[in-house]
């Protein structure tokens, strides 16, 4: 029998329509295998010209020529928002607007057009995430930015318009309704509760031990307990830290989890598409006791339409507790 289920941080509800329930195999999403073959592509070495000139480079051990880079972080050449000028708030009776301000950038993560985060070595996996921390710690410095969202679309049906392995991040003059809307569950939770709820979600996990999908010393991998999609993942630390940063100076454990979240994804879905989402606590407020930080993963195995864009309600075909299962084989 099918089952409504209910996000316990923000309330968000989804069915889980199990007798549409499908096995991996059984899902119909474009593999996203990277070609091998020719053809141009502005993110590979020798092609640094071709985007705006680069922020931050880290570069291969013993090298310092413009294609001995390991990985790049360049401005987005069609920018979502513009980094120079005011904000210029404004209002037109009920309808209020300012001036589309921000910053937008691409983390180039590897030179190889054949890797993805998920097959790169385990120290370019890291270096993602330095860039990440970086670039954050950078543009927070900017006052009219309250909040950098970091995400990575894998893949066409994903949002990815360039095969080469890239994330991106957004600066943004405003707090993003989703992220809003989680801080202020959380804070209502400690008001009641005096502890953090997703502190309080790792416990039950822990405990029940169906949704687990990896787990080191620092960080776990659960399915969502309310998925909206089939296969979405949370990686999530383990100790409360409510803002995005290394742990005793390391990514070594982090990369080791999203690794290995994104090797099942591609073993036993054929490389799907997905999203990546990296939520933190916005600038305002960083270092608090009611938030944790934790990245999202949705792999792009069904669509979205007219009853979820209708009713806010997702429909997902698999359980969060047959995902594990599947996540877990060979892990």
């Amino acid at each position: 029998m099918s089952e409504l289920r209910k996000d316990p941080i923000i309330g968000r509800w989804v069915i889980i329509s199990t007798e549409r329930g499908k096995r991996p195999s059984d899902f119909i999403s474009p593999s996203h295998k990277r070609k091998k073959t020719g053809g141009f592509c502005p993110f590979c070495p020798g092609n640094e010209s071709k985007t705006p000139p680069e922020i931050v480079s880290f570069k291969q051990p013993g090298k310092n020529g413009p294609s001995d880079w390991s990985l790049r972080v360049v401005p987005n050449k069609f920018p979502a928002l513009q980094i120079e000028g005011s904000l210029d708030r404004s209002s037109e009776g009920i309808f209020g607007k300012m001036n589309g301000i921000g910053a937008h950038e691409i983390v180039v993560e590897s030179p190889d057009h054949s890797l993805s985060l998920a097959s790169m070595d385990k120290k370019s996996a890291e270096d993602v995430l330095w860039a990440f921390n970086s670039r954050l710690n950078d543009l927070k410095k900017d006052p009219r930015f309250k909040y950098v969202l970091v995400f990575k679309n894998e893949g066409e049906s994903a949002g990815a318009t360039l095969e080469h392995t890239h994330s991106q991040l957004i600066a943004l003059p405003i707090v993003p309704k989703r992220v809003q809307e989680e801080v202020e569950s959380a804070r209502k939770y400690f008001g009641f509760m005096e502890k953090c709820i997703y502190c309080d979600l790792i416990e039950q996990e822990l405990v029940a031990n169906k949704r687990i999908v990896y787990k080191n010393d620092s960080y776990l991998a659960i399915s969502a307990y309310a998925p909206r999609v089939p296969f979405e993942t949370w990686i999530i630390p383990k100790h409360h830290e409510s803002s995005f940063g290394p742990r005793n100076n390391s990514f070594t454990a982090l990369a080791e989890v999203i690794q290995a979240v994104l090797g099942q994804f591609d073993k036993i879905l054929d490389v799907p598409p997905y999203n990546f989402v990296l939520h933190t606590s916005p600038f305002v407020d960083e270092h608090n006791l009611y938030y944790h930080w934790h990245i999202e993963l949705f792999p792009k195995l069904t669509r979205t339409a007219g009853f979820e864009w209708g009713s806010g309600f997702y429909i997902n075909p698999t359980s969060p507790e047959d995902a594990t299962k599947y996540m877990r084989n060979g892990l």
